[in-house]
This record gives structure tokens, C-alpha cells and sequence, in this order.
């Protein structure tokens, strides 16, 4: 940890005073590569997940003021993400304040550590919202980390209910039910084909045996997992890549083109999902409760890391910074 000077502020600028900022995944990829993209003699500032108060306004910035609890979308400033700007700071300089696009108020009664997950809930959100679901649409997600289970969140808000999630930790796979999922496997104890089969029927096509789940839903990132679903997906699904995949990985492009699967990216959430997200969290229409496993003080923030390389046991680890 460094101490830096506070940054300058210029008229369009806004200077927000961190709350709370929450570990991502991408963060523990970045600090074990060294960088963005591995080791670089320019330092990498961390935490795009975060709630605060503004400080300051420029001049020139309309719907802003001192005292407003916010959230920050970290996209276009690339916040924790390759900018100047990271989190895990006592204070950030938010370039560009606009009100309504990147710095959101928030609830007077929404706690900070809850308004931080805005971020990942919209990272889900999105994904959701690319895959095109109806209440009708029989889905499938790998992974249970905080996207994962944000995703579920997601389905159930937009009416899905034949919700399948799959995940090697059984902890994980309990959540994934308390917040909706109507099935779980563990492709560590069950067939992951064979269950899919029981609970979505199964077809053929080509001679090709299919089960019918209509969309799946990548957040884990298993390269042999992405390869598993082309090979047994029916014909017309659609696979929605969520997961950060850290190298390349082999597809039989034939199954691809033969069962005209449509294979979709989802990044960030360009689709103004941070105030649907807003709204959610402040209406109290999300059990965050499961969310949230581990919290840190700022003085403690390297074992709030350590904390979270710890899969098995932590899920959301939150450090607070300054909540007044």
C-alpha cells in the first residue's frame, strides 16, 4: 500500500471518499500475473467495486454535490482497471462526473457494503439480459461464485424459474438455492449430462445426443466445461460467456455450426443495469445476506486478500475504508 497525494480536481471533475470496496476476481488475477497483462513497471491501482460520499465537485459538474452517498461505474474511467483510479484508496477522482452515468446516488438507508455489490449484481445482470431469456427458458450456469448467484438473481427477476446451477463446492450449491435456483449439481459427485437429461429431457439431431436446456450460462470459466456443453447442447442454444477465460481454449466449431448454436460475450453492463441493480438493493428486493462472507477493516486490506484467494470459504470479502 502507498500513500499518494490527493489528485487534482479539476471543473468536471468529482473527488469521491471511499466507504467500501469489494474484492473481485479480477483483482486476485491481477495482483497473481503481476499486472493487467503480467509484470509492468507502471503500479496497478485496485478496487472498481465501491460505494462512497462525495467530497468535492467541479464547477462545471450538474446533479453532484458534497455529501451525496454514490456509487461509482468504474467502466469509462477504467477504474481498478488499468486507470490511475483504484478502490482501494481513501479518496478517488472520478474524471468527467456525470450524474446518472458514472457516479449514481444511492438510498440514504442503503448500507455501503451492499451499495459496492451494485457492480457485480450489473456484471450479471447484463449477462442475464444477453441471453434473451423468457419466464419459459430452461437455463443453466456454471459457477456460484458472485456473478453466478448475481445471475440467478437476475433470472428470477425477469420470471425464469427453471433455474439449474453448477458448482463442485456443496456450500456454494446451497446458496445458489436459498436465492432461487430450482436444481444444483456437483459435476464432482453426478453427471453433469446425464442429470441435465433427467431434469430438461433429452433429443436428437444429426444422430447426436442432446439434452434440451435452451441457454447456458458461463461464469466459471472451465475451458473442458465450455467444450462439454457444445458437444451436448441441443440444437439453437445459446451459450452466454460471463467468465474471465485466462487462455485460449478449443471448440469443435463443426458442433457449432451444425447445431447453429449462438455463442454470446457479456462484459460489464453497458445496458444501464446499475440502476435497475440501484433499485433493487435499495427496495430491499435482494437477499444479500449470502453474499457477503467476510469483512476487513482498510488497515487490514492485505489479509482481507488473503482472505479471498480462500475460495472454499469466502465468496464476497468487503473492506471498509471510511464510512463516517
Amino acid at each position: 500500500m502507498d500513500e499518494m497525494a490527493l489528485p487534482e480536481l479539476t471543473g468536471a471533475d468529482a473527488l469521491i471518499r471511499v466507504a467500501a470496496c469489494g474484492i473481485c476476481g479480477s483483482d486476485l488475477g491481477y495482483l497473481s500475473k503481476g499486472g493487467m497483462r503480467g509484470p509492468s513497471d507502471t503500479p496497478l491501482s485496485l478496487g472498481h467495486e465501491f460505494a462512497g460520499v462525495i467530497e468535492q465537485v467541479g464547477n462545471q459538474v450538474c446533479g453532484l454535490h458534497p455529501g451525496m452517498r454514490v456509487v461509482v461505474n468504474p467502466d469509462d474511467n477504467l477504474i481498478g482497471g488499468g486507470g490511475p483510479e483504484g478502490g482501494f484508496s481513501e479518496w478517488v477522482l472520478v474524471r468527467q462526473a456525470r450524474a446518472g452515468s458514472n457516479i449514481h446516488p444511492i438510498p440514504d438507508h442503503l448500507p455501503f457494503e451492499l451499495a459496492a455489490l451494485t457492480e457485480p449484481l450489473s456484471v450479471s445482470l447484463h449477462g442475464v439480459n444477453r441471453a434473451r431469456v423468457t419466464p419459459q427458458s430452461k437455463v443453466v450456469i456454471y459457477g456460484a461464485g458472485v456473478i453466478g448467484l448475481g445471475i440467478v438473481i437476475g433470472l428470477r427477476r425477469r420470471g425464469v424459474r427453471d433455474i439449474v446451477v453448477v458448482d463442485r463446492q456443496q456450500e456454494r450449491l446451497e446458496m445458489a438455492r436459498h436465492l432461487g435456483a430450482s436444481a444444483t449439481i456437483n459435476p464432482g459427485s453426478e453427471d453433469l449430462r446425464a442429470t441435465l437429461g433427467k431434469l430438461h429431457g433429452e433429443s436428437q439431431k444429426y444422430g447426436f445426443p442432446m439434452v434440451n436446456t435452451d441457454i447456458f450460462i458461463d461464469a466459471a470459466g472451465a475451458g473442458s466445461l465450455l467444450q462439454q456443453t457444445v458437444e451436448m447442447c441441443r440444437s439453437g442454444t445459446r451459450i452466454v460467456i460471463v467468465a474471465v477465460y485466462r487462455q485460449p481454449v478449443a471448440i469443435d466449431m463443426v458442433m457449432v455450426m451444425a447445431k447453429e448454436i449462438e455463442l454470446t460475450g457479456s462484459i460489464a453492463y453497458p445496458d444501464d443495469e446499475f440502476q435497475e441493480v440501484i433499485g433493487m438493493l435499495g427496495k430491499g428486493e435482494v437477499d444479500t445476506s449470502t453474499l457477503i462472507t467476510h469483512r476487513f477493516p482498510f488497515d487490514q486490506a492485505m489479509a482481507a486478500f488473503a482472505q479471498a484467494k480462500d475460495t472454499a470459504s469466502a465468496l464476497k470479502v468487503m473492506v471498509s475504508i471510511d464510512e463516517g
